[in-house]
């Protein structure tokens, strides 16, 4: 019997076993297996497994074959990135399909999603060719009954509710790698290695929370890494920046009087839009000479049902300012035109609050912005703090009379925004796409070996 038809045979007859499994004879087995087994090595193999699974369980006896499979080279190695936003522009949505990329080469990869979105919306959200992975979608009854596009993992508040992301559970188990970019606590990780990648520890529910049971813990600033110890009593073990990818090309492209924001138009309205409106209009009416020819762009991402989007409408409509514009879900490329022709960036996240997980936890549009020579003038607080360098890349600000101050400054010394300009452009380049990639690749290279069990 060839070892292939073997391994198959293998997982049928374990799919009946209940038990556990020992460690101590899988580094052997994997040496045993190597050549094509004959009868009588198909039956001592048959106990060892059968013993394996007596004392570790079916599961782990499920992953350790799978890992045979790719060390014998049988197959190339599956890795699972979830994400049930999948379906939402977002910076989060971009990190993880920046790293699906970054891997596709070396991981027959599957993008798990809940709600359906296709690779020609990636790519014209991400500007990400992502046609050698799959797409894999896997509608939530819970969530399905209510319509929304928005699956709040929150609305699970206790143990005496089903766990409705258990079928995500049951998929994780089908991948080599299985990572979790979704910020979902409730997905237990049935393949080994897991990876959850932690944009923000924001709750710790006390239904159904598995993030200690992935092996690695991928976080994306210094400051969520300060947050996941403080509220989830939990070590961060790898720190990998969010991918930022929106050069715009050299220095000298005509730039314009605008102030942009981008950033995805929250339900909850953290990331403030409604109160740039409002402020923009307020200094519109006090300096009408100095702001009149200054434009204000929100552009972001939002659901399609928002309640949060329709005020800001409403806000815009009431301002009666007709250098105020809204622009939702755009194309990459038209955000990268709104980069390169804008002078300043505005970055509200976290002003005025003291709950650190509406405070930004990195701002990848910020580094976004910086790369193509928009001034940033951001908070002053959470991730923010670790791209703009205080009146060297950009300002920051840490109340609205600040804000307001930094702002004016900008406006009215031309040199000074043209100057800080291009030191913003450079600071950018220090969390390019690039980077990240290197990264991830170098990071994945490594486990991959150790998943073949490689000397």
């Amino acid at each position: 019997m060839k070892t292939k038809e073997f391994l198959r045979c293998l997982k049928k007859e374990l799919a009946k076993s209940g038990d556990e499994a020992d460690q101590a004879i899988a580094m052997a087995l994997c040496r045993h297996v190597r050549a094509d087994l004959n009868p009588k090595d198909t039956a001592r193999l048959h106990v060892i497994f059968r013993r394996i699974a007596r004392q570790r369980g079916s599961l782990y006896v499920f992953n350790l074959l799978k890992r045979l499979e790719v060390s014998l080279s049988l197959r190339k190695p599956s890795l699972a990135v979830y994400d049930h936003t999948l379906h939402l522009i977002g910076g989060a949505q971009k990190y993880g399909c920046t790293l699906a990329q970054a891997l596709q080469d070396d991981f027959d990869i599957t993008l798990i999603t809940n709600k359906p979105v296709g690779h020609q919306h990636l790519k014209d959200w991400y500007q990400l060719d992502l046609s050698c992975c799959r797409i894999k979608t896997m509608p939530i009854p819970f969530y399905e009954a209510g319509k929304k596009e928005h699956l709040d993992p929150a609305a699970i508040t206790s143990r005496r509710m089903a766990n409705p992301f258990h079928l995500i559970s049951r998929e994780s188990g089908r991948y080599d790698f299985f990572v979790n970019n979704s910020m979902v606590e409730m997905v237990f990780p049935m393949a080994d290695p897991s990876f959850f990648i932690c944009h923000f520890p924001e709750r710790r529910p006390a239904s159904y929370f598995y993030v200690d049971r992935y092996r690695h813990l991928i976080y994306n600033s210094r400051y969520t890494a300060e947050w996941i110890e403080k509220k989830w009593h939990l070590r961060p073990g790898i720190h990998l920046y969010p991918p930022v990818d929106m050069h715009g090309g050299p220095a000298g492209i005509s730039k314009e009087k605008i102030i942009l924001s981008a950033a995805r138009f929250d339900p909850g309205g953290n990331k403030q839009q409604l109160r740039m409106v409002k402020i923009f209009a307020e200094l519109s009416a006090r300096r009408p000479r100095l702001f009149g020819d200054w434009r204000l762009v929100l552009a972001g991402g939002s659901p399609k049902e928002n309640p949060y989007l329709r005020r800001v409408r409403q806000a815009v409509t009431e301002t009666n300012l007709p250098n105020v514009e809204l622009q939702v879900n755009i194309s990459a490329a038209e955000l990268m035109d709104l980069y390169q022709r804008s002078k300043i960036f505005w970055h509200l996240c976290g002003l005025d609050r003291t709950e650190p997980e509406l405070i930004e936890h990195f701002g990848m549009t910020t580094a976004e912005a910086m790369q193509n020579g928009c001034v940033p003038v951001v908070f002053a607080g959470g991730g923010l703090v670790e791209i703009v360098e205080n009146n060297v890349s950009g300002l920051l600000f840490s109340n609205k009379a600040e804000l307001v101050r930094q702002t004016l400054r900008l406006v009215q010394e031309s040199q000074m925004l043209l100057n800080m300009g291009e030191k913003a452009r450079r600071r950018g380049a220090v969390f390019s796409r690039g980077v990240f990639t290197g990264r991830a690749r170098e990071l994945f290279a490594a486990m991959l070996k150790e998943y073949r069990m490689e000397a």
